[in-house]
C-alpha cells in the first residue's frame, strides 16, 4: 500500500510539474504573440502617419509625421524617431502620470510588455536640454531599442553617422558619436548636468567610454562643447545588467512645416 501510495505521490508531482512547464511555455508564447502584435500595429501606425513624399529646394521641408493624426490617438506624444539601418522608426512619449508608465505600456496606454519608447519628466519634451535620455526594451522579436545593438558591429557603427527625431515643427539631425556598454547608473539622477564641468566630464566620457565594448566616431563634424546637446538613447544588455547607449549630439536643427 505504501509503495503504491508512493508511486501515485509521484506521478502526482510529474503531472503538478509538466503542468507549471506547460503554464510557463504558454505564457512565453503568448507574451511573443502580444509583442509581434504590438510591433505591427506600430508598423501599420508607422505606414499612416509618417510620409515619404519629397519638397522642393530652398523652401522650409514639409514634416514627414502626421502629428495631428497622432496626437488624436495619444496627447502624449511629442516626437518621432527614425535610425536609419534599423527598426527604429517609432513615435516617443512624455508620461504626466508617471516616469515609467509607458514602461510596459504601448501608446494607446495598454499594458504591452514592450511598451513605448519614453523620455522621464526631468526632462523637456522641447528637446532642449543638455542631455536628454529616451528609454525603449531591448525586444527579442527586434522591436523597439533591440537595433541599437546593431551599432555593436564596427562596420555597421562607420556606415551609420546619423539618426533624425521630428517633432512638431522640427527636425533635429543627430550624429552618432559612440555606442558603448554602460552600468545601472541613473543618467539624469546621477549628474548635474547644468554645471559646466559635469557635462564637459560627460562629453568627455562619451567620446571615450569606460566599457571593453564599445565603437566611437574619431572624426565628428565639430568640436563638442558645453553648447552641444546631446541624446542618448538607452536598452538593456543582450546579456547580463546594465545598459547599452547610443550617444548622438545634435547637429542640425530645421524647421519644418
Amino acid at each position: 500500500m505504501k509503495k503504491e501510495k508512493r508511486i501515485k505521490l509521484i506521478a502526482v508531482l510529474i503531472i503538478l510539474i509538466l503542468l507549471i512547464i506547460l503554464g510557463i511555455l504558454g505564457y512565453f508564447i503568448y507574451t511573443i504573440y502580444i509583442d509581434n502584435i504590438a510591433e505591427n500595429n506600430y508598423k501599420n501606425l508607422s505606414s499612416s502617419v509618417v510620409s515619404t513624399t519629397e519638397t522642393e529646394e530652398n523652401k522650409i521641408p514639409k514634416n514627414p509625421i502626421d502629428f495631428k493624426a497622432l496626437k488624436k490617438i495619444n496627447s502624449e506624444i511629442f516626437a518621432w524617431i527614425n535610425i536609419p539601418g534599423t527598426n527604429v522608426d517609432y513615435p516617443i512619449l512624455q508620461s504626466q502620470k508617471s516616469d515609467d508608465f509607458y514602461l510596459h505600456r504601448d501608446i494607446y496606454g495598454e499594458y504591452k510588455y514592450s511598451g513605448a519608447l519614453y523620455i522621464e519628466y526631468c526632462n523637456s519634451s522641447e528637446m532642449t536640454d543638455r542631455v536628454t535620455v529616451v528609454y525603449g526594451h531591448n525586444m527579442q522579436n527586434g522591436s523597439m531599442f533591440a537595433n541599437l545593438h546593431k551599432f555593436e558591429d564596427l562596420s555597421f557603427f562607420k556606415k551609420h553617422r546619423y539618426f533624425y527625431v521630428y517633432t512638431p515643427d522640427r527636425k533635429l539631425t543627430y550624429e552618432v558619436v559612440s555606442a558603448h556598454n554602460y552600468d545601472n547608473k541613473h543618467i539624469m539622477n546621477s549628474y548635474n548636468f547644468a554645471e559646466d564641468k559635469v557635462f564637459k566630464n560627460y562629453l568627455d566620457f562619451i567620446q571615450n567610454p569606460h566599457s571593453v565594448v564599445k565603437n566611437v566616431r574619431k572624426k565628428l563634424n565639430h568640436k563638442l562643447t558645453v553648447d552641444d546637446r546631446i541624446l542618448t538613447l538607452s536598452t538593456c544588455l543582450n546579456i547580463g545588467d546594465g545598459r547599452y547607449l547610443l550617444q548622438g549630439v545634435l547637429v542640425k536643427d530645421e524647421f519644418t512645416r
